[in-house]
């Protein structure tokens, strides 16, 4: 998802993506670990992701945006 895309969408919706996300990376880290894992770019992409929808939280409960 763009970054312009997750701006549009409200703090309940941004939590929700985020415990989607993690659940996610806990899913990509047990296949890594298994070795089922076929799209290793899959664990850097998820990552960033989450860390994108972390920031934009926080921004909207700091009230920067």
């Amino acid at each position: 998802m763009k970054i312009s895309e997750l701006r549009d969408k409200s703090l309940e919706e941004l939590t929700q993506l985020l415990d989607e996300k993690q659940l996610d990376a806990f899913r990509i880290r047990m296949a890594k670990a298994t070795g089922q894992l076929g799209n290793t770019h899959e664990v850097k992409s998820n990552r960033r992701s989450i860390a994108q929808i972390q920031t934009l939280i926080n921004e909207k409960q700091r009230g920067d945006s």
